[in-house]
């Protein structure tokens, strides 16, 4: 910044090495030969010194053996020359003063009278110098850094900024620290007097609304990285409300935990929360695993009433039939038709049983001969079609039966059906 006292102290600066400068630039031939006789004669060095200096503006010095010894004609003259010289000079460092450098990275802004005029790019620029004109040399690339509720150091904490209250109604201790670059270097200059304390109350507003906004669960674990973008919009929101000409480039939480006070107590009800989610866990995944189970067994029980159901059904269709068409030849021939039901529920039963009945009535006095051997085969041949495990049938007699006494076994056996449908 180019205030009056840096341009007066740049000025005598300037006026010293310009003043250096000629006063060096006048090398007189006698300075520094010692004559015998003694010093340099001081009259002789103002003529040379005036004659110099009439050169420099153009003017023609006197001849030296004319002047008056005095010198007294070369003192006006040398008072002369020096003041057009001072006032060259002086205009010189005025209109210098007025150059200056905009580096990458920063804008110039030019004032008039103290009238915002424009804002320069980066490079050489000239503008009137003072008092007319004036330059204020602005840093845009640099990002700022703001710490809100810690100071250089989370454990260095403020509790009047960290200390928030949540949707729950809980308290909770945040610290957190933005970064800002300025987008408009006049709203940064002219419509904010303390930048830095309006980001800092923006930020703080911002984050306490927020925070207010959600649980405490939310802001500790689930949300935190939510919660900084949520923050930075509405922080960036309020800055561009106000024209403050502040870019909000980052919102980093530092760290988010409950006070210290209730920490112990916050560390029970979170394990206390942890086993509530382990707990259910473990009963979902027992229901998962015995539902899916309950509900196969439940629709294999119903395919087999279904097919139960079908097989009665099936069955008692093929009974009814069966009975009609019995009935139908019960019509035609009564008398064949109930003897032949007799014989079938005869053979049906008589089939499962090692029983023998042997009609004595009108019998000879013949010998029956009774193959025990094959009536236990046929009594074992129904237990094995059961399922039951069939027991190994004794082995057959060597000495077989004559096959005369099978034929006289046949005959009986054709003779008894005889008779007894006679006796009928």
């Amino acid at each position: 910044m180019a205030g009056p006292t840096s341009n007066l102290r740049s000025f005598a600066g300037a006026l010293r090495q310009r003043l250096a400068g000629v006063l060096m630039s006048l090398n007189d031939p006698q300075w520094g030969r010692g004559r015998n006789d003694g010093p340099p004669d001081l009259d002789e060095l103002i003529r040379n010194f005036n004659r110099r200096l009439a050169g420099l503006f153009g003017r023609r010095g006197g001849g030296g053996q004319n002047e008056p010894p005095g010198g007294g004609m070369g003192l006006p003259r040398f008072g002369g020359g020096g003041a057009g010289l001072v006032a060259a000079l002086l205009a010189l460092v005025w209109i210098g003063s007025g150059f200056y450098i905009v580096d990458a990275g920063q804008r110039g802004v030019v004032l008039r009278f103290g009238k915002y005029l424009e804002t320069t790019e980066p490079g050489p620029r000239w503008h009137l110098p003072y008092p007319f004109e004036r330059v204020d040399i602005v840093n845009i690339a640099q990002v700022r850094t703001l710490e809100i509720g810690y100071r250089n150091n989370v454990k260095n904490k403020v509790l009047k900024e960290a200390l928030m209250l949540t949707d729950d109604e809980n308290i909770v201790d945040i610290q957190f620290a933005l970064q800002y670059v300025l987008k408009s270097p006049e709203d940064f200059l002219f419509n904010d007097r303390n930048p830095d304390a309006t980001v800092m109350k923006s930020a703080e507003s911002a984050m306490r609304e927020v925070v207010g906004k959600n649980s405490m669960d939310f802001v500790l674990y689930e949300g935190r990285e939510q919660v900084a973008v949520q923050a930075q919009k509405l922080m960036q929101e309020m800055l561009d409300r106000y024209k403050t000409g502040i870019q909000i480039s980052k919102v980093t939480l530092q760290n988010a935990q409950p006070p210290e006070q209730v920490q112990a107590s916050f560390d029970d009800a979170v394990k206390a929360g942890q086993d509530r989610e382990r707990l259910k866990n473990e009963a979902q995944a027992y229901a998962n695993d015995v539902i899916p189970r309950a509900r196969g067994t439940a629709a294999r029980l119903l395919q087999e009433a279904d097919g139960y159901k079908q097989r009665v059904i099936e069955r008692a269709e093929g009974d009814a039939a069966r009975f009609r068409q019995v009935a139908t030849e019960y019509a035609k021939a009564p008398g064949v038709t109930r003897d032949r039901l007799y014989l079938d529920a005869m053979q049906e039963i008589l089939s499962n049983t090692s029983k023998i009945v042997v009609d004595q009535k009108g019998g000879s006095g013949s010998l029956l001969y009774l193959p025990l051997d094959k009536l236990m085969q046929q009594s074992a041949a129904p237990a094995a079609a059961d399922g039951a495990p069939a027991q190994a049938a004794p082995a057959a007699p060597e000495c077989a039966p004559p096959a005369p006494a099978a034929a006289a076994q046949q005959r009986s056996r054709e003779s008894l059906r005889t008779r007894e449908r006679e006796a009928r």
